[in-house]
């Protein structure tokens, strides 16, 4: 299934290097989540936090729940890439990303990945706090 972002899609560059690469000079497969997360990472900025503040400042993090890719065509040693998202579905304690990787118009790699809200303490479930969530329901 071809992804076709929306208007709100969040793209980050992302230079393909040697060491995201296989023998081959193909990216491995388990790089293009890497490329996700960085991706997410950046979008979170956008909101105005970053991981590390949320834990400091909230108690708060956001680890990986479920993530599936479907790969469509290789990436290759010094290739400009294109990594972006889209928010899916967003919960008080949830967030469902779609997720793409492009090579100019070429698609790549799509995805979904599940992320949840957890207390660090604990590593328990906790809901987004106010203050966040309504951030990122803005940019949804």
């Amino acid at each position: 299934m071809k992804f076709e972002p929306s208007p709100n899609a969040f793209t980050i560059p992302v230079r393909v290097y040697y060491e995201d690469t296989d023998a081959g000079g193909v990216v491995y497969y388990a790089n293009y989540l890497k490329f996700f997360e960085r991706c997410r990472t950046e979008w979170m900025r956008v909101a105005g936090y970053d991981q590390r503040q949320l834990v400091l400042e909230s108690g708060i993090g956001f680890v990986a729940r479920k993530a599936n890719c479907e790969y469509l065509r290789p990436a290759h040693l010094d290739d400009q890439l294109t990594v972006g998202l889209e928010v899916e579905k967003l919960t008080r304690v949830r967030v469902v990303f779609r997720q793409h990787v492009r090579r100019g118009d070429d698609e790549l790699v799509t995805g979904t990945v599940e992320i949840a809200c957890v207390e660090m303490a604990s590593m328990k479930p906790a809901p987004i706090p106010d203050f966040l969530y309504s951030k990122l329901e803005a940019l949804k």
